[in-house]
């Protein structure tokens, strides 16, 4: 199989369903990736998350870099094989998490530094730094090192961060370059920042573009902008990226979130939302979503959702999981992330095979229309 290859098979006004193709798998777009930072998605065995549909996983740089560590993992046959999941895994690059959880940092050209969020201890990660972590993990989908910087941020600290993630993205791309049988089975994609401006999201697609990446993804948004800001956004950043190569929406999201950004051309996603939710009582339906913690629920026979295939739903009433979930039993936080599992899947599945169909619209506003009726 080839290094990586992106085909698109059906087309729906903006809206792209393909596959992905890589030396571990395909992956079909759209595609939703289950977030597994600490090299596990939480409640999850590795076999349950591909059984709900997930082709593949989400790493995170920044924690697995500090905790077990890169090069313990990389001993010990790489991130794969650590965990136990063999199909493709993108890992982020470590700058949102250095810019979230750190209070203490220190932006150079050279990169950022920053005091561990675990024991204080000094880091320094660079492009250089984040790409050889990414590679040491053996991941299939490399991230670019960029800079964050908070939605509330002036013009000018945008733009300085727009330009120096350009400059970032371009050293990036070098140390990938570099990295031998890695860089020869993996992919790296560009993230595209500028917030909300459209004067410097132009600016950073184009930059990137120079440079060259296997996909792009857009990044700054789904950092307390709101719905309506991030959607206007992405009425026009999606469409500077290459129509050829995939359009990845980072940390989103809600489920109407995804389906109107399918509409305006991503292929992939990343949330904590569903795994995140089900561990603390909420099931995500196609009617919206439920607290299992409401007294309601106490005495229900249904399943969490009916018509829902998952083995949380085959088996369990709403009255078991409402139970467990107030007692705090960890299999309610194992049956809950199940079905949000399976539910975010059977979303984006009814999403490709829509736009395969040619009635993606009519597919989105129904499912719109019932899911935000019960907000």
């Amino acid at each position: 199989m080839t290094r990586f290859a992106f085909s698109i098979s059906a087309t729906g006004g903006a809206a792209r369903a393909g596959v992905i193709g890589m030396q571990r798998g395909e992956i079909r777009t759209p595609a939703f990736m289950p977030v597994g930072t600490a090299a596990t998605v939480k409640a999850m065995r590795p076999e349950e998350v591909r059984a709900s549909g997930a082709d593949i996983i989400l790493g995170n740089t920044y924690h697995l870099m500090l905790r077990p560590g890169a090069e313990r993992i990389a001993k010990l046959g790489g991130l794969h094989k650590f965990m136990g999941w063999e199909r493709p895994i993108l890992t982020d690059s470590g700058g949102y998490q250095v810019m979230s959880l750190s209070e203490l940092t220190k932006v150079t050209e050279e990169g950022v530094a920053f005091a561990s969020h675990l024991d204080g201890s000094r880091h320094m990660l660079s492009p250089e730094r984040s790409i050889e972590v990414q590679r040491l993990l053996g991941s299939d989908i490399v991230m670019q090192f960029d800079q964050l910087v908070p939605a509330a941020a002036t013009r000018d600290q945008q733009r300085e961060a727009m330009e120096r993630s350009i400059r970032w993205g371009r050293r990036s791309r070098e140390e990938f370059d570099r990295g031998g049988e890695h860089a020869e089975r993996a992919a790296i994609f560009g993230i595209q920042q500028g917030a909300l401006d459209e004067q410097l999201r132009k600016a950073s697609a184009e930059g990137l573009i120079d440079v060259g990446f296997d996909g792009y993804a857009v990044g700054g948004l789904a950092v307390g902008e709101g719905q309506e800001a991030m959607l206007g956004c992405l009425d026009f950043a999606a469409g500077m990226l290459p129509a050829d190569k995939p359009r990845y929406l980072m940390g989103v999201g809600k489920p109407d979130d995804i389906v109107e950004a399918v509409l305006r051309g991503i292929d992939m996603f990343d949330c904590v939302l569903p795994t995140r939710s089900g561990r603390t009582g909420q099931a995500f339906t196609a009617a919206g979503p439920l607290n299992m913690r409401n007294a309601r629920f106490a005495d229900d026979v249904e399943p969490i959702e009916p018509g829902c295939s998952c083995p949380a739903c085959s088996t369990f009433s709403r009255a078991y999981v409402h139970h467990l979930v107030k007692s705090g039993e960890i299999l309610g936080a194992m049956l809950m992330t199940q079905h949000n599992l399976w539910f975010y899947q059977r979303l984006m599945d009814g999403l490709r095979e829509a736009i395969a169909g040619q009635r993606l619209h009519a597919f989105a506003s129904e499912f719109l229309t019932k899911y935000r009726r019960a907000a």
